[in-house]
């Protein structure tokens, strides 16, 4: 991880680490950096999610823009993959989001695309950096016609809805299902895309107040939307995060289904319509071993990778993939988006059920998964460095690695987005693995500072 950009963008609870002039000079760095090779007035797009304080960073992003020349294009609420997408549509040089993703109303984060709709590679976000800590590059001081200028796009959301609805040609009619937005991003596009596939979709969740994102609801909160699809017998739902990149979903049966179960039924789907290229699923190492047994048994190549969908697109785009994803439920299709797309998920996955016949329960079963959990441990960024250093959480990790005796997995991990260690354990069986979780989170606590 960077000193500012974390695995997804610069992250932490706006106005006291994610400050105004922060958001300034990322904004005056990234316009440098971004248009170092144009020989114009750069233009980069920003969007935002409904927090509270998305509109005020909103307003130092551009203003950090417009003081060294960039002009500032705004499309105002949309999901992260919608400021992806509409940089390349419309020719830009960059696209800004303002999002915290999954994280409580009071963090705030800014997530940079290139002109290609890709987040920005690391030595990139390295420079911005460089720029705003080390001043490796003199800000210039303009003036007068060299400033940028502030624009606002009105048809945005329609150009990026319309794309999302033009990848199910057969439209979803006939599907009864919820949808929980979150009081986030899909707020601002959920009812339009299913209304125009024909869906029969109830939307839950779309009032966002700036102070409601993600509470009790959305894909980090299922009971809702799962308690709602079994009381109006509707055939399952959705639900995204705060910026609708990501999407897990409940069955008939209200049973949650995550990414891993996503992954295996887009890529029965996709292979038997030739369109897994490789025959292969890039995932990463949190996803269930459920997910990699189900791979072997059904003849799938698998690419693992490290935790962040960045990576998992690093491998696709390196390897010529078309399907890959996390179990968090951040899916890229990567013939339609460059990142992760939650509606685009929702849609997709409709199709194969509308396509197939078949419950989303039935589908989803094809995988098996290994029971799993996790414990997560708050964490200083000197103890998320040090804790594989410490003798005695090593000798826990070894020591439960043999009660596992090769039946199961452990990984220990720093969060990229959050001051988090988390400690996943796997296993065969429920009360083992919790055991060893939470003895190797106690190892953290009680010995790494």
């Amino acid at each position: 991880m960077g000193r500012i950009f974390g695995t997804d963008g610069a992250r932490g609870v706006a106005g006291r680490d994610l400050t105004i002039r922060l958001a300034a000079d990322i904004g005056r760095a990234a316009a440098l950096v971004v248009g170092r090779n144009v020989k114009r007035k750069p233009r980069i797009l920003i969007g935002k999610d409904t927090r509270i304080s998305s509109d005020m960073l909103e307003s130092a992003v551009a203003a950090g823009l417009c003081s060294v020349g960039a002009d500032a294009v705004l499309v105002g609420v949309v999901p992260t993959p919608a400021v992806a997408y509409l940089v390349r549509r419309y020719g830009m040089d960059a696209g800004i989001m303002l999002s915290a993703s999954h994280n409580p109303y009071e963090y705030n984060g800014i997530k940079i695309f290139g002109p290609q709709g890709f987040k920005l590679r690391d030595e990139e976000e390295a420079a911005i950096e460089e720029i705003i800590l080390d001043g490796v590059t003199e800000i210039p001081s303009l003036s007068g016609g060299d400033l940028g200028r502030v624009e606002r796009l009105e048809n945005a959301h329609a150009d990026y809805v319309a794309h999302l609805a033009s990848t199910v040609p057969g439209g979803l009619s006939g599907m009864r299902i919820a949808v929980d937005c979150a009081n986030g991003s899909a707020s601002a596009t959920a009812a339009e895309l299913f209304a125009q596939l024909g869906a029969e979709a109830v939307i839950l969740c779309d009032r966002p107040d700036g102070l409601n994102i993600n509470e009790d609801c959305g894909s980090t909160h299922l009971e809702r939307l799962s308690q709602f699809v079994k009381e109006h017998s509707l055939a399952g739902g959705v639900a995204f995060d705060g910026d609708a990149d990501r999407c897990l979903a409940v069955d008939e049966n209200g049973d949650p289904v995550d990414g891993d179960q996503l992954l295996a039924i887009f890529g029965t789907a996709m292979r038997e319509e030739g369109r897994l290229k490789g025959d292969c699923i890039v995932a990463t190492v949190m996803s269930n071993l459920g997910f990699f047994t189900f791979a072997r048994e059904n003849g799938f190549a698998t690419d693992t990778t490290r935790v962040g969908d960045r990576y998992v697109l690093e491998s696709m785009v390196k390897n010529g993939y078309s399907l890959g994803g996390e179990q968090s439920g951040h899916i890229i299709f990567l013939e339609y988006m460059t990142t992760g797309d939650g509606q685009l998920s929702a849609i997709q996955l409709l199709s194969v059920m509308k396509k197939t016949g078949k419950p989303l329960s039935e589908l989803k079963n094809q995988m098996k998964k290994f029971p799993q959990t996790m414990v997560n441990v708050l964490a200083t960024p000197s103890m998320k460095a040090e804790w594989d250093n410490c003798e005695a959480v090593l000798a826990a990790i070894a020591g439960y690695e043999h009660t596992l005796g090769g039946r199961g997995r452990i990984l220990v991990r720093p969060s990229g987005t959050e001051p988090l260690i988390r400690v996943m354990v796997e296993g065969e069986e429920l009360s083992v693995i919790r055991e060893a979780a939470q003895a190797i989170a106690n190892a953290i606590k009680e010995n790494v500072k």
